[in-house]
């Protein structure tokens, strides 16, 4: 046995004789009676209490300490009493994730897991209680996508209490229970005539960012930091190295998505768009931090800024200027005198994204290439995401039959004398 039982009620003394006697202690009849000590791995020496006629029960976790130890699953029981929240507090501070990444999760989890599991210790969770606070999930977050969100980092902090010897499995892991499911999505592209309209709703000084969007599928922050020395006019490409994005409300530059730089074909109507544009707003140097707020600064020229000559923060963006042209476009309706403007999170900048993949597909390009040009880090997404716009596998059924009837038939017979033959 991986250590020995302790009884505080009794002692061992010698008398003058050499023998010895067993006698009662100062606590006798008071407290605890057992205490099952051992020494753990690390060599400290480990104790659990247990009360009087309960020695069996303590025979019994001194001999689970000893199985745990020799397979591999031991958990020291005082490291095990750390809350979920202390624990995912230090693993956050731990992680090596962009700033904004760091600060989206820090907020999912303040808002909507340790209210709830916050204060349990991660040595006591157990697959039910991860069921519990999954339902209780459904009732607070509407939209699926970021519930799933939410759950995938709660099972990252507890994977690493795993690692760390914390906890012996992850519960949210257990057959019984079942991660919030993927709302059922599949993406309509918007048709050209969208676009445009949309495009004539925005300022004029913003509708160039339709044009990148839309024709070189940039993503909204992607057209907000771009600088005009990464444009090559006569080469016809576009170099995607930065990003504004706001990280706790202040604007900062960044790199793109996942750290991905990529080159994007420029086309000429878009090249002739942005040369117009800048004709009339030429870029402006602006100074942000880089990555953080407290980052070293960076300049650069950028194509679009604000009235005020700054950097587009996407907040005040998407109010005053995306959802007004929107609803001038009739994509969402025109609020009433003293109401906002209706949620839209199908139609935001994204959308554009989608209409350039449609557009791309549609003209026959491979998904390896609209996979580079869209920045993804994995052709298998981009195939997942824009399968259904693929026109190849319907199109070619359609005209691998329409062919078959065409051979096999006279000019004046129909599909039925095709059947008999």
């Amino acid at each position: 046995m991986a250590g020995h039982i302790q009884d505080r009620w009794y002692k061992t003394e010698s008398d003058s004789g050499g023998k010895t006697n067993r006698v009662k202690t100062n606590r006798y009849g008071t407290g605890m009676r057992y205490r099952a000590r051992y020494i753990g791995p690390d060599g400290t020496e480990k104790s659990k209490s247990f009360p009087d006629r309960q020695k069996r029960l303590a025979e019994l976790w001194l001999a689970q300490i000893e199985a745990d130890m020799a397979r591999g699953q031991y958990i020291d029981p005082k490291a095990s009493r750390i809350t979920f929240q202390q624990y995912a507090e230090k693993w956050l501070s731990a992680q090596t994730s962009d700033i904004g990444t760091r600060h989206a999760v820090e907020m999912r989890l303040r808002l909507h897991a340790f209210p709830y599991i916050g204060t349990r210790p991660l040595g006591s969770f157990q697959p039910g209680h991860i069921r519990s606070w999954v339902r209780q999930l459904e009732d607070t977050v509407p939209a699926a996508s970021y519930r799933r969100a939410i759950f995938g980092n709660v099972s990252a902090v507890l994977t690493a209490a795993v690692d760390d010897g914390l906890l012996p499995k992850n519960p949210c892991r257990a057959e019984s229970v079942k991660a919030p499911k993927p709302s059922p999505t599949r993406v309509k592209p918007w048709p050209a005539d969208r676009v445009f309209r949309v495009r004539a709703g925005l300022p004029r000084r913003y509708r160039t960012t339709i044009d990148l969007g839309g024709g070189c599928g940039l993503r909204q922050g992607e057209i907000f930091g771009l600088p005009v020395e990464e444009v090559d006019f006569l080469g016809g490409w576009l170099h995607v190295a930065y990003q504004v994005k706001l990280v706790r409300g202040r604007p900062v530059f960044a790199p793109p998505k996942g750290g991905k730089e990529r080159d994007v074909p420029f086309p000429g109507a878009v090249s002739a768009a942005l040369a117009l544009h800048m004709t009339t707003y030429p870029p402006v140097e602006i100074t942000l931090p880089w990555r953080e707020p407290g980052g070293p600064p960076v300049t650069k020229a950028l194509l679009f800024t604000n009235r005020e000559g700054r950097a587009i923060g996407r907040n005040a963006f998407n109010l005053r200027a995306w959802k007004p042209a929107l609803a001038s476009a009739g994509v969402i309706p025109t609020p009433a005198a003293g109401e906002t403007y209706a949620k839209a999170p199908v139609h935001g900048m994204h959308a554009l994204r989608h209409f350039y993949a449609s557009v791309l597909l549609d003209a026959g390009e491979n998904i390896k290439a609209l996979s580079q040009y869209l920045g993804h880090s994995d052709p298998g997404f981009t195939l997942r995401t824009y399968t259904h716009l693929m026109p190849s596998s319907e199109g070619r059924t359609r005209k691998a039959v329409d062919s078959v009837y065409r051979e096999a038939t006279e000019p004046d017979d129909g599909p039925e004398t095709a059947q008999a033959a």
